[in-house]
């Protein structure tokens, strides 16, 4: 018959797949109950009067069109929805789909059973498949597999949060309008069960027997398959159990899926007594915790409470004397285990020869220890019991009583078995990697040992007094081709012969008198040890490994070994030796039960484990890191004897920890490689960046009202912190094997981009969230901190501090000194030192950082101003109707307005009340931008000095570029980056990172065409210029201090906003504030005025200005005024 699982076999190979599909579908669920969004659960008040309307449970669906109408009648919300689903609707899809693939599960399952019972594959019918082993064991399991699939979704996902995810992936996505969409039955299915995970939490009546049968599967089926898993040992485990006693543990697996497949036919709970008495016999007589699927650990006594027949049947294993008379078994077998196995693993006493002797005493050992843990671990867990129900508490104290648990015991109890159990697996896979040379090595042995006596009895070799013997020359002769003939291959046989030969040379010594002659003797003697080897070495066996596997499954334990974590972490902190002992632990949590496929989620969670049972040791060396840096910085003045002695026991306690991690050698946890030395630098990574993050975090928080302000004490304060770290890390870093440069670069890195993408993301209609984000990471997690104000993070707080200082409100910039003065007081706010204190404070990434977050602030600040410009002064009909007759007045351009000074007076004071929103808006964005270029000019001059190789490269580079793209533009023939050529891009990141850019030519926002633009900003300009003064010595100022203009915010915000649209509004603009200089300068001269009007010096001067900051020729402000009004000007100045 073909083998079940042949890939031809087409019946085994759909079960298979049903089967491989189900365990990865458990995976993905598991995976995905860490990553459901907060907000679905509604549990803050802002979050429910936030979103409350355009969540909803399956209430929605009785009145789609009501809640609908709701959000049509509040363009906010439709707004909100609209983000809401933009945010959200990844994360949604994938929950769909694991939902849809749990739903698609168990239809493909009903259609397999239908396809059976109808013959489709042929000579296989439910009853062959059921006769055969693997066949038994995928029905078995492809039942329960969907049993737990439903238990998982309801204890880690809440029935409320699965229904409001599953209506707004109705909602949000194109699935409803599908003709193939399941999302009914999907619903139907997966909709709210009424059941909580939370302790003390009631639970639902005819739970979940009546969730199991929302998808009605075959009665027969589930029949016939708790049928099998009542009589049958399915995966054959009493083999590696021999032990009567050790039958529920063999039989536990087995035990847990007929657990889950009894609530797929409840009847046998409530009533059928006889077969639950004998359930309960075979499965739980001396147990009542299991565990159904990685660690999801189930308590019989209250998942049985509400079935009669199984709450009577489970009374007798929960009578008062078997459980002490369990407890107090394993309590006396934890003693006795305790010592035999540390004898075991004293030095040098598991020789080969020892094993080879006592390979089933060596494995009851074993059997005996994981036992004993097994049902200690499970039978004390706090996870097991419930603490609001009385009856569990009792149980729960009785068995910690008569068992005298004691946590600390077991612990070392399963370190020493994990280490036992280690040292015997790598023993008997080497002795398995040479079993047939040291086979073949001592048969020949052995026949050299006889040839050579055979030659001794033919009395042509000398030996001390041996008298030639043909008979016994012949015999020897024969005894070595014999064991020549011995055959690998048939062990069985060659093993038989074996002790046939052995029994003769005992004879030959006996009834031909050698015993007398010692040499010979001591030739019988070393054939016969040959011969012994031969028969212990062709006993090894793989199914001794294959039996150490199965009983060395710690499976029961994923999440029970958590609470064991601070007990492994303060041994640890004890004695870091410790370390050497945890990687044969490791190895046995990696193990999985056989029955369970190994995927990569799991993987990563046996690898967290580990991670947590090792940061003890990375904390403490955080916190040596501190001191060290405390008393080296005293070391630096003075030599003080203890201060020198109190460092070097600090350093040797690290060097000691971390010489026992790297010790431990690379490891595969299950398929995941975990390398001593990359744990230890994760270990150093997450500490630093825990230390780093709180540092920054705490170190910049200000306080708005303080004068002055505290940004520069607490930039230099927060400086030598960093710098602490840093030199700390610098000392340590040779002790401990790391590159600590590097490191700190990547990590510190990490943290501010880390930050500032968390602050962008209020600028952002679609957010980034944690495990979207490149920054963030599982492993080495950046910690995420309340905010303390309006700002998310350290950045934003340290931008609007800066913000708030340099405010053009309060503050007046002069840009030869790059220096901000405060306009009452005159005194000094601050200058361009505080960029380099950025920059040693929080280090290139730092200001880039700031730099980026300035140009999410430009953009929300320009699109604001420009729904300002058209909601409110284009729709201001009065003000548009000043607009046009000022065109009307200045058209044509070129000419001079008559009588000028009265009509643009009068155009000003028409529409100044529109101009105080303008005024801040365009200051703010000027504002930024001198911030921008003051960065920009500080990473240069940073780069130039630190890394003058990258700097000129960098330059050259871009300089290239450019002239080859104006070489394009001239001759279209010549080559240009295509579209999908990420050069410019690269370059771009690279070349704002060096400074080597103009914030001022950048272009924040994609804009339409304006009416009456170039004029509504030209307007504005002459109306701030009465405001304005020029003075010698300090240029452009405002005259009083109650109506406060700053000039250099001013120009550039201006020339920010023109930037942003087609350069023939800029032309036209520029043309306008020519022809008010031509035009009042021409009145002047008419009414022989000898003084410059100050309105037209300011004008003059945002003319020379612009073409200053923007790097024009200074033809272009010629063009519309006349060379000599810029010679008079320029006496003036």
């Amino acid at each position: 018959m073909v083998d079940f699982l042949a890939e031809n076999n087409l019946c085994g190979q759909a079960i298979l797949r049903i089967v491989s599909r189900g365990n990865a579908n458990i995976a993905e669920l598991l995976r995905l109950s860490e990553f459901i969004p907060a907000v679905f659960r509604l549990k803050d008040k802002s979050d429910q009067q936030k979103y409350g309307d355009i969540i909803c449970d399956f209430s929605y669906f009785k009145g789609p069109e009501y809640y609908e109408s709701k959000l049509e009648a509040k363009p906010e919300l439709q707004d909100l929805d609209e983000e809401f689903r933009e945010n959200n609707i990844e994360i949604l899809t994938r929950f769909y789909l694991a939902f849809e693939s749990v739903h698609k599960y168990v239809v493909d399952l009903i259609r397999y059973l239908d396809d059976l019972n109808e013959g489709v594959y042929i000579q296989q019918t439910l009853e062959t498949v059921l006769l055969n082993e693997d066949g038994k064991q995928l029905l078995c399991e492809a039942l329960y597999l969907y049993g737990v699939m439903l238990l998982v979704i309801d204890q880690k996902m809440e029935g409320e949060v699965r229904e409001r995810m599953l209506v707004s992936y109705y909602r949000y996505s194109a699935a409803r309008s599908s003709a193939d969409s399941n999302l009914d039955d999907i619903c139907k299915l997966l909709r709210s069960t009424g059941y909580s995970s939370h302790p003390g939490a009631k639970r639902p009546p005819n739970y979940p027997e009546s969730y199991f049968q929302r998808v009605p599967i075959s009665p027969t089926f589930i029949s016939m398959v708790i049928g099998r898993l009542r009589s049958d040992d399915i995966y054959n485990q009493v083999s590696a159990y021999p032990l009567p006693e050790h039958r529920s543990t063999a039989l536990a697996t087995q035990a847990a899926m007929l657990c889950v497949c009894l609530y797929f036919t409840p009847s046998i709970l409530h009533t059928q007594q006889a077969k639950m008495r004998e359930i309960v016999d075979k499965y739980f007589p001396d147990n009542w915790v299991i565990s159904i699927y990685m660690g999801i650990t189930v308590n019989l006594v209250e998942a049985w409470e509400p079935y009669k027949a199984a709450k009577t049947a489970l009374n007798y294993t929960l009578e008062t004397a078997n459980i002490r008379e369990q407890a107090g078994r394993y309590a006396a077998s934890v003693e006795s285990l305790r010592s035999q196995v540390q004898q075991l693993l004293k030095e040098g006493f598991l020789r080969e020869e020892i094993v080879l002797d006592n390979i089933p005493k060596l494995l009851n050992c074993l059997r005996d220890c994981n036992v004993a843990i097994r049902w200690l671990m499970l039978h004390t867990a706090e996870s097991a019991y419930d603490p609001n129900n009385k009856r569990l508490r009792q149980i729960k104290d009785q068995v910690i009583n008569d068992s005298k648990y004691n946590p600390k015991i077991l612990f070392q109890l399963l370190l020493d078995t994990a280490q036992f159990e280690f040292i015997l697996k790598e023993m008997f896979k080497q002795m398995l990697a040479e079993k047939q040379l040291k086979w073949e090595s001592y048969k020949k042995e052995g026949s050299e040992r006889m040839m050579e006596l055979a030659e001794v009895f033919s009395g042509v070799k000398p030996l001390t007094r041996v008298e030639k013997n043909e008979n016994l020359q012949a015999w020897f002769r024969e005894i070595s081709k014999q064991i020549e003939s011995l055959n690998y291959e048939d062990s069985t046989a060659a093993g038989r012969k074996t002790v046939q030969l052995i029994q003769a040379l005992v004879e030959v010594q006996e009834f031909h008198q050698l015993e007398s002659n010692l040499q010979v003797c001591q030739f019988l003697a070393d054939t016969r040890k040959f011969l012994h080897q031969m028969i212990r070495t062709i006993n090894i066996k793989e199914e001794v490994l294959i039996t150490m596997q199965i009983v060395g499954d710690l499976s029961y334990a994923w999440q029970i070994i958590d609470s064991f974590t601070s007990i492994m972490q303060e041994s640890i902190r004890a004695n870091p030796t410790m370390v050497t002992k945890l990687r044969a632990t490791f190895l046995k949590v990696s193990q999985t039960g056989l029955f369970i496929y190994v995927t990569l989620d799991h993987n990563f969670l046996k690898l967290r484990f580990i991670q947590l049972s090792i940061d003890v040791w990375f904390v403490r060396i955080g916190q040596y890191l501190k001191i060290i840096y405390i008393y080296t910085s005293v070391l630096k003045k003075y030599f003080i004897i203890n201060v020198v002695y109190f460092v070097a026991k600090l350093t040797h306690a690290i060097s000691v920890f971390t010489e026992g991690i790297l010790m431990m050698k690379t490891t595969l946890v299950g398929i995941i490689k975990v390398d001593p030395k990359q744990l230890l630098e994760d270990g150093i990574r997450k500490e630093l960046v825990k230390r780093v993050a709180y540092a920054l975090h705490k170190g910049l928080i200000f306080n708005p009202k303080a004068k002055p302000s505290e940004l520069m004490p607490k930039l230099k304060e927060m400086a030598a912190t960093m710098d602490g770290f840093y030199r700390s890390f610098e000392y340590i870093q040779d002790y401990v094997s790391i590159y600590g440069l590097k490191i700190w670069q990547e990590e510190v890195s990490r943290i501010i981009n880390y930050n500032v993408e968390q602050e962008c993301n209020s600028f952002l209609r679609t957010k980034i969230q944690d495990w979207q984000s490149v920054y963030q990471s599982t492993h080495i997690p950046i910690p995420k901190y309340p905010s303390v104000d309006e700002s998310a993070t350290f950045i934003g707080r340290l931008c609007r501090e800066i913000l708030r200082i340099t405010d053009p409100k309060t503050t007046c910039y002069f840009d030869q000194l790059n220096t901000w003065y405060d306009m009452r007081t005159h005194q000094e706010v601050t200058n361009n030192r505080l960029f380099s204190e950025i920059q040693d404070t929080l280090g290139t990434f730092g200001l880039n950082g700031l730099d980026r977050l300035l140009c999410f602030m430009i953009v929300k600040e320009l699109q604001n101003f420009l729904t300002v410009l058209q909601k409110n002064i284009l729709k201001d009909k009065a003000v548009v109707d000043v607009f046009k007759a000022l065109l009307s007045a200045v058209n044509p351009v070129k000419g001079i307005v008559a009588n000028a000074s009265k009509v643009y007076a009068n155009a000003a004071a028409k529409t100044q009340k529109i101009w105080p929103a303008y005024l801040e808006a365009i200051m703010k964005v000027g504002q930024m931008q001198i911030l921008r270029q003051q960065i920009a000019n500080e990473l240069n001059y940073s780069c130039k000095f630190d890394s003058k190789h990258l700097a000129a490269a960098l330059d050259n580079l871009n300089k290239s570029l450019l002239s080859d793209i104006e070489a394009h533009y001239q001759d279209p023939s010549l080559p240009y980056p295509k579209e999908d050529n990420t050069l410019l891009y690269e370059i771009t990141a690279y070349l704002e990172a060096a400074g080597i850019h103009n914030p001022l030519n950048k272009i924040y926002i994609t804009t339409k065409r304006l009416p009456y633009f170039p004029i509504v900003n030209f307007l504005f300009l002459i109306a701030q210029l009465p405001k304005l003064q020029y003075n010698k010595s300090q240029g452009m100022t405002c005259r009083k201090a109650t109506d406060p203009v700053d000039w250099a915010p001013l120009v550039l915000g201006l020339l920010t906003l023109l930037k942003q649209f087609h350069s023939r509004y800029t032309e036209h603009f520029l043309a306008l504030i020519g022809q008010f200089i031509r035009s009042i300068m021409e009145q002047c001269t008419s009414q022989k005025i000898p003084d410059m009007p100050s309105d037209v010096v300011g004008a003059l001067m945002f003319l020379e200005d612009y073409v200053r900051y923007t790097k024009l020729p200074r033809k272009v402000a010629e063009a519309h005024v006349p060379s000599f009004i810029f010679d008079e000007f320029r006496t003036v100045l």
